[in-house]
């Protein structure tokens, strides 16, 4: 299960990678934000999501129930302009092919790593509360797929 969700990650990164060239297209009826904007918060929920589970004492782990976790992540979807981003995680104001490219190159390095975890490193999310090596990855699937649509969404119409 685990090579299969990494798998989905390196495409979706691709899929990421694609788009970089689009970055400054924008559709202000799907979005306020640019797609270089949803792809920079794309990469950076990803970097921060990976660096805070490979930083993550295994030992700490504990399972809690959560309903929306529950609900949301085996369905891999998470409601539009329903949630505001952390600031830490927010794009600059100029977001260049160069920063995008770089935190690519990140994303791509913390899959790697991401696979070698233990099966209790996990991610503290301020909604879905404690989220196993597994439910991790299928966070940021969720979150990627998200931000994905939003771009189609916007180069479609």
């Amino acid at each position: 299960m685990i090579n299969k969700r990494i798998k989905v990650l390196k495409q979706l990164l691709s899929k990421i990678e694609a788009n970089i060239p689009l970055k400054d297209k924008e559709n202000l009826s799907i979005s306020k934000a640019t797609v270089g904007w949803q792809l920079d918060h794309t990469l950076k929920v990803f970097n921060a999501v990976s660096e805070w589970t490979a930083n993550s004492n295994p030992d700490d782990y504990t399972w809690e129930f959560s309903l929306w976790r529950s609900i949301l992540l085996p369905l891999r979807y998470i409601p539009r302009g329903k949630a505001r981003a952390p600031k830490y995680v927010l794009p600059p104001e100029t977001i260049t092919t160069e920063t995008l490219n770089a935190q690519l190159k990140t994303a791509k390095k913390h899959v790697i790593i991401l696979k070698t975890l233990p099966k209790n490193a996990y991610f503290k999310h301020h909604i879905f509360g404690m989220l196993s090596k597994k439910q991790t990855l299928r966070f940021l699937e969720m979150h990627t797929y998200h931000h994905l649509k939003i771009i189609t969404d916007i180069l479609n119409t």
